[in-house]
């Protein structure tokens, strides 16, 4: 159920596709050791492109935001879902429409960059909408752009991620402003940001990668992104993503590889043993009466595959996860 490698991931691809919240950062602070496993990776060969559906900032903020956390990253090397949906409306839209934004720069500076122009005024007489997070968007330019909405124009919506990691815990994110719109104008927009292919596609355009992983924390975007667009994805577990919502992955959104954090691409990815439940690197993990049991010891990573093969063949077999009371999970960062 989970693809196997002798090899690190940093030689067995030649390019990682990064989620950025709760992958490399978390808020305004570095998963602990992203950055250090991050230049290890490059230091291996592999290339690194970071691919966010947040469309509130330009590439070259969020590459100077990474860099001041000791990431390597270029500005280039950046691909968000604002750029994403502007590739998919200037594919059908005149050189200088004008596009009406809920929003703020990120949009802006990827609508500026595909020959688009940015409104918020009905005056510019806007041939369709688009729409993403920003902290600064106003009540008004919703309610105007929900009207257009209902009215017909053509909408791309950056992500409908329902939530966003913070140091609180997990927040609304874009998929709550675009829910608003969507019951309002009774449509449903095209998708730009992951699961749907668009952002990933614009990643290999403009970064390139032979052999490119998407490497995630989300099962619902991330890693049904990846598959969505045929691609290898690894699940790190620094994210959104817990021990419940891991064991009730349906085949859709499940990765290729899965480890505790960032370290895994310095690693080999074991073969699962599926002899006698499901074993890998000292841990056992096993479903009994319905509840998942975990022995054994061993990496934290190796943890997290030996369970999700048993939580994973349980679902298959039953049509429900297993109950996990009694089941600590280990920490999310790897020793």
């Amino acid at each position: 159920m989970l693809s196997s490698t002798d090899r690190p991931l940093s030689q067995a691809y030649d390019l990682a596709l990064l989620d950025l919240d709760g992958v490399v950062y978390i808020g305004p602070d570095a998963v602990p050791g992203a950055p250090e496993h991050l230049a290890a990776a490059v230091e291996a060969g592999m290339h690194l492109a970071y691919v966010t559906n947040n469309a509130a900032r330009p590439p070259a903020a969020v590459a100077e935001h990474l860099r001041e956390l000791g990431v390597p990253a270029k500005d280039e090397d950046v691909v968000t879902s604002a750029q994403a949906a502007a590739r998919m409306l200037a594919d059908r839209l005149p050189a200088g429409s004008p596009v009406f934004v809920i929003g703020g720069t990120g949009l802006e500076e990827a609508l500026r960059e595909r020959g688009l122009e940015p409104v918020q005024d009905l005056d510019a007489d806007p041939v369709a909408v688009v729409s993403g997070y920003h902290p600064d968007v106003t009540w008004k330019t919703v309610s105007t752009g929900a009207i257009l909405v209902r009215r017909g124009l053509p909408w791309v919506a950056s992500n409908t991620d329902l939530t966003v990691p913070t140091p609180l815990g997990p927040g609304p994110g874009n998929g709550a402003l675009v829910e608003v719109v969507r019951r309002f104008a009774e449509r449903d927009p095209e998708v730009a940001g992951k699961p749907q292919p668009p952002l990933l596609e614009e990643t290999l355009l403009r970064v390139g990668g032979e052999r490119p992983l998407v490497v995630g924390d989300r099962l619902d975007t991330d890693i049904e992104g990846a598959v969505n667009t045929g691609l290898d994805s690894l699940l790190v577990m620094t994210g959104v993503t817990g021990l419940d919502e891991l064991l009730a992955a349906g085949p859709a959104s499940r990765p290729s590889y899965v480890a505790a954090d960032l370290a895994g691409l310095a690693e080999p990815q074991p073969e699962v043993d599926e002899s006698d439940g499901a074993a890998v690197g000292g841990w056992t993990a096993q479903v009994r009466d319905g509840r998942l049991s975990v022995e054994g010891d061993g990496t934290a990573s190796d943890w997290w595959r030996a369970v999700a093969v048993a939580g994973w063949r349980f679902l298959d077999t039953t049509g429900g996860p297993a109950a996990t009371d009694g089941v600590t999970a280990p920490s999310s960062v790897a020793p």
